[in-house]
């Protein structure tokens, strides 16, 4: 992405820093000089500089990222009405089918997970509230895509790409746009082996006064997936938690 010439460079690489620090899980002044190509003495600063702040600790010459950003994005999370309202509708489907059940929103034209419940039986994917993904890639991206304007939908492509996670990914631009067509028109997405080998997703939009704020899907083996009546029963259970939803978020206190 091309640079703001009006952007302060001090305060984008201390980003940089930081997105370093976490990719490394922590380094010291001459590691990161060496990964940065600078001088040891301007990482020094910029690492001692941040230390004096809550986002990063010292230990033993080493700096890492402290935990203040979990209280930061936690507050996020906490503060979101969407997440009140969801949350509790998504443990009692979670453990209805015992599935893994997430609410997903769009992010800098990325696929962000704002929260997740586990039922018993739940794969085990290794995501978390934050973590992002293409958008592309999977029903609940495709899903928010699919009633997104298409101007934004379009900005989303060339920013980012359509880059393939696995031989099913769809990558062309002509066939997302047929998708996101077909779930614009059914209401829903259903896909497997398209982020994950093995991954199957139902989902749903989550849609406010003709906005889609996100949407609900739930995550199963692919090949649990590909039998039309737990398909069917799936979508059933989305549907209901969105229509609560959508009347708890409106209506609610």
């Amino acid at each position: 992405m091309a640079q703001d010439p009006g952007s302060l460079t001090t305060v984008r690489r201390a980003f940089e820093i930081l997105d370093i620090l976490w990719e490394l899980d922590g380094a010291t002044p001459t590691e990161l000089a060496n990964r940065m190509d600078l001088p040891d003495s301007t990482t020094y600063d910029y690492l001692r500089t941040l230390s004096e702040t809550k986002y990063v600790t010292r230990r033993n010459g080493v700096y890492r990222l402290s935990t203040y950003f979990l209280t930061v994005g936690g507050k996020m999370q906490y503060r979101s009405r969407l997440y009140q309202v969801c949350k509790p509708e998504m443990k009692r489907v979670a453990a209805e089918t015992n599935e893994l059940v997430g609410l997903t929103i769009e992010d800098d034209g990325k696929a962000v997970v704002f929260h997740q419940e586990e039922g018993r039986q739940a794969l085990s994917l290794g995501t978390y509230a934050g973590a992002a993904t293409p958008i592309h890639t999977h029903a609940a991206g495709k899903t928010i895509l699919a009633y997104l304007p298409e101007e934004r939908v379009d900005e989303i492509i060339a920013q980012h790409g359509l880059e393939p996670l696995t031989e099913f990914t769809t990558t062309d631009p002509a066939e997302l746009k047929a998708t996101l067509d077909r779930i614009n028109r059914d209401g829903y997405a259903i896909d497997w082996n398209e982020q994950v080998i093995g991954m199957g997703m139902a989902a749903i939009p989550i849609m406010i006064d003709g906005e889609v704020l996100g949407a609900f899907n739930i995550v199963v083996p692919a090949g649990r997936l590909k039998d039309e009546s737990y398909q069917e029963q799936l979508l059933q259970k989305l549907q209901e938690m969105e229509d609560t939803i959508t009347i708890n978020y409106q209506y609610g206190e």
